[in-house]
């Protein structure tokens, strides 16, 4: 008897099953089979052979699909990895691996043009960038060699990171090349389509299930080696991979919002070592644990030598300038003017995060921080009331005065693009066109002639805006309205995440063009950074803050979330006091959602063996209660 072990993808392990006599030596590791599973045939993988007998019937495969491995053993290793590092059952991972539709093979239709592209360009113009051989030479010895290393290009513009990637897969074959949005993939597709036809497959969340299984098909035959796609396309099946290439890298889109939290960029890093295979990591605003790894020898720094032109920066000092509003400047109203008379197009970015809201003083500029974190606490209106999103701690009373000058002058920051948009209409006499999530709420609409109306020269959004169109769209001008809230978001990361989502407006912007920045605090190290295109002194200075704080990259973070009827505090509590010295831990933090209780918990340590252990025993208190719900994050980039 041969039993083998079988993994669905469900949210169970491997079930060990036996293999019929005419399946003996036809059946290898990774092929698809087909076995019953209570009273159900399902598809699943055959992971290995199973080394234990299991008491109990002992059911056997039903059918075996195709005579090849749908997984190599290098990619079921990267299986088992992502399911003890993310806390998350195996099938969970492979059904991330290979969707449902991957088992089904379907007609293929030649000359066929990816529907999501039959909408049509906005009007972006590419220039490619000629990149010096030398900038490239030491990654292209890596992948003749076949050895794995990861690379970090910290690039001067998004062009420049397209036309690296090009220059770099001409003469490869077998890549895998990442982007964040699928609409950034409709923006590159005609310059990869071009230089490598056939060669070239999509892979991400807008195919339908056709095309999805008409691309696996196409990888598995061997018939395209090089894979175009957003975050799941890291898992393409290529049978060789020779460069997985990971475009703006800092992008929160490759993390996943649901189990398993899995980042794509770290899974690519992982399946390039397995693989051995290069690594390219690109940003014009890398994370600070990409560059970090730079700077301790895990990864290799790639700088161009900067010979770009960038964008002018301008500060805007909204406490002395001259308001039309009180989040409209007069110097950014005279300006956009300016730019219109000569018909050039202006973008105005809002952050309009619902949840930063923030208690700030007019005089000193103060913003209420929780004691412990030292983050800035969160303004709900509802109770009134300042919250930590990371511990919990609450202030029920909103203070009338500033703790640090004395002074009366508290106010509360935001403003909204709808508003935004109003008031620009009216002080500019011009129409605008509004781009958020609530007037774009479909990818279609994205491609709409609206967007390159000749009446339309000012268009208000969000950093949605930014992450929908390539650069530079033809905008020769932006403001940043509020500056401040993407500095003061609830998060450690706050400093970054707004260097990075300012960047990408910049990116946005001709090289002959300004961007303006309002900001009431303008001697943060941030506008000074930005102000010089000065990453790397950005970098120094943020680490230096990380460090005394004991957040990453000096430490890791997992967020476990618990959520059920009833009131879990006891029992929390007591799994905390027997948790490993080593793991730092937040809260709990409880809170009300739709109509249950959700407590959170941050783990902190530097340690990793022992928060992935202090993590487990938390998972593993409740996993036979019907009642709870755990969500475990590892890495995670956001509290929500």
């Amino acid at each position: 008897m041969e039993l083998l072990d079988i993994l669905f993808p469900i949210n169970l392990g491997p079930l060990t099953y036996n293999c019929p006599e005419e399946f003996v030596g036809i059946v290898k590791p990774g092929m698809a089979v087909t076995a019953l599973l209570k009273n159900r045939s399902l598809k699943g993988i055959v992971i290995e052979k199973s080394s234990r007998s299991p008491s109990g019937e002992i059911k056997d495969i039903q059918k075996v699909h195709g005579d090849t491995p749908f997984l190599s053993d290098r990619m079921i290793n990267l299986l088992r990895w992502m399911s003890e590092y993310y806390l998350a059952e195996p099938g969970i991972v492979l059904k991330n691996f290979l969707p449902k539709e991957a088992f089904t093979k379907v007609k293929r239709r030649q000359g066929k043009i990816a529907p999501f592209l039959k909408g049509g360009r906005v009007g972006c113009s590419f220039n490619i960038i000629n990149i010096v051989d030398g900038a490239i030479s030491g990654l292209m010895d890596s992948i003749s060699r076949k050895i794995y290393k990861t690379y970090l290009l910290q690039a001067p513009s998004s062009m420049y990171e397209y036309s690296f990637v090009l220059k770099i897969i001409s003469g490869i074959r077998g890549a895998i090349i990442l982007l964040p949005e699928v609409s950034q993939i409709n923006e590159v597709y005609p310059l990869f389509s071009n230089s490598f036809g056939e060669r070239l497959c999509l892979l991400h969340g807008a195919l339908s299930r056709g095309e999805r299984s008409e691309a696996f098909e196409k990888i598995l035959s061997g018939d395209a080696d090089i894979v175009l796609g957003t975050r799941s396309a890291v898992f393409a099946p290529l049978r060789k991979v020779s460069l997985i290439a990971v475009l703006q890298e800092q992008s929160n889109s490759y993390k996943q919002k649901d189990s398993p939290y899995y980042n794509g960029r770290d899974v690519a890093v992982m399946r390039g070592y397995l693989e051995r295979a290069t690594v390219l990591l690109s940003s014009t605003a890398p994370s600070i644990e990409s560059y970090f790894n730079c700077r301790s020898g895990k990864y290799t720094l790639l700088k161009p030598e900067d010979s770009i032109k960038r964008p002018r920066v301008r500060i805007v000092d909204m406490r002395f300038e001259k308001l039309l509003r009180p989040y409209i400047s007069k110097p950014v109203v005279d300006a956009s003017r300016r730019y219109m008379k000569r018909d050039k197009r202006v973008m105005f970015i809002i952050n309009r995060r619902g949840y930063s809201t923030l208690l700030q003083c007019g005089d000193c500029n103060y913003i209420e921080e929780c004691p412990d974190c030292r983050i800035p606490l969160v303004f709900h209106k509802q109770d009134m009331s300042l919250k930590c999103h990371y511990c919990g701690y609450v202030l029920t009373e909103i203070p009338e005065s500033c703790r640090r000058c004395r002074g009366y002058n508290i106010k509360l920051l935001g403003a909204g693009t709808q508003r935004l948009q109003e008031d620009t209409e009216e002080i500019m006499g011009t129409k605008t066109l509004r781009f958020d999530s609530d007037r774009i709420r479909k990818r279609s609409e994205i491609f709409t002639g609206t967007f390159n109306r000749d009446d339309i020269r000012i268009i208000i959004g969000t950093k949605l805006l930014t992450r929908r169109f390539c650069g530079p769209e033809g905008f020769s001008m932006a403001a940043v309205m509020n500056a401040d809230l993407f500095l003061n978001l609830p998060d450690f990361r706050s400093a970054e995440k707004a260097y990075q989502e300012i960047s990408s407006v910049i990116d946005k912007i001709e090289a002959d063009g300004e961007i303006f920045i309002q900001t009431r605090m303008p001697e943060n190290y941030l506008f000074r950074y930005l102000k010089n295109h000065n990453y790397e002194s950005f970098f120094l200075e943020e680490i230096n803050r990380r460090k005394s704080l004991f957040y990453p990259p000096y430490s890791r973070l997992v967020l476990i979330k618990f959520m059920g009827k009833e009131n879990l505090s006891a029992k929390l509590l007591d799994i905390i006091k027997k948790t490993d010295r080593d793991v730092e831990i937040l809260g709990p933090s409880l809170s009300k959602r739709k109509g249950k209780n959700e407590v959170r918990l941050l783990l902190k340590s530097s340690v990793r063996g022992k928060l992935h252990s202090a993590a487990r025993s938390f998972k593993e208190a409740f996993r036979d209660s019907k009642d709870v719900v755990v969500r475990v994050d590892v890495d995670c980039l956001s509290l929500e």
